[in-house]
């Protein structure tokens, strides 16, 4: 029984050091990525599967240790997995709304550094033209749509 008792641990120990390392990739992630959609990206996707992972190694642990369930810690692992994807979303919808940089590969910086994010290479001209096209096209999709709504509404009248 001790054997298993410690094998159990051993497993705790590695969920919760691998969410650990898990949560280190989100951070550096987080730095290195150049806009506010690619670091959504990694806060969300990498952050929530760490916390999931060290949740459940703290779960396992004192279930085994002290034979005490926590239903908060249950409860905590349920919510986080589902209010962090949907934070990040909307925070990526009213990024994308405001027109904020989104990167592309074809910009190539104009210098080679390890951390993109602390020096913007892009002039402010060069964001705002391209936030205007992409809004520019938005609209466009958005009045072709608004066409064919109205053109499909006069054919349902004419029949």
């Amino acid at each position: 029984m001790e054997l298993i008792n410690e094998i159990v641990d051993l497993i705790a120990a590695f969920l919760i050091f691998l969410g650990s390392i898990i949560a280190v990739i989100s951070a550096v992630g987080i730095v290195k990525f150049q806009d506010v959609f690619l670091r959504s990206h990694a806060s969300t996707k990498s952050s929530t599967l760490s916390v999931l992972l060290t949740l459940v190694g703290v779960l396992i642990y004192f279930t085994n240790e002290q034979s005490f369930f926590s239903v908060r810690l249950l409860l905590s692992i349920v919510f986080i997995n589902l209010t962090s994807p949907v934070g990040m979303h909307l925070v990526a919808r009213a990024a994308y709304r405001t027109g904020a940089y989104m990167y592309r590969k074809d910009d190539v910086p104009r210098q080679s550094t390890i951390l993109l994010s602390s020096k913007e290479y892009n002039t402010k001209e060069e964001l705002e033209t391209r936030a205007k096209m992409r809004e520019k096209h938005r609209q466009k999709l958005y009045y072709e749509s608004q066409l064919e709504r109205k053109k499909d509404k006069e054919v349902k009248q004419d029949d």
